[in-house]
């Protein structure tokens, strides 16, 4: 998608700082961490909601998940972490294109609205 910030950083048209890549996703740094540690895992293939996925994509956000933990190191996971998938603007999502934040590096708490 022409527009989508996430699929730039996909093409190599915008570049980031990726921390993976393999030929259906990248994780990188996020630019507004909410944590110590923040990173995003990005499908290249580009999707909005979690109601848009057909059933090959639902096998790559399994494979995604997978990833994560296997990135203990290289994501700084090792005394715990959250993920966090935002759908839709009451829930904060900004970029359009379906992505998974990967917090970790601190305490976290709860506080939900």
């Amino acid at each position: 998608m022409d527009d989508c910030l996430f699929c730039k950083f996909v093409s190599g048209v915008l570049k980031t700082d990726i921390i993976y890549q393999d030929e259906d996703f990248i994780i990188f740094k996020d630019i507004n961490p909410q944590a110590k540690n923040h990173f995003l895992a990005v499908p290249k293939k580009h999707f909005k909601y979690l109601a848009e996925m057909s059933d090959d994509d639902g096998a790559l956000l399994g494979r995604i998940l997978k990833k994560i933990s296997s990135l203990s190191d290289e994501l700084g996971l090792k005394n715990g972490y959250r993920l966090v998938i935002n759908q839709g603007d009451d829930a904060g999502q900004t970029v359009p294109h379906l992505h998974i934040h990967i917090l970790s590096g601190q305490k976290m708490q709860w506080n939900p609205a």
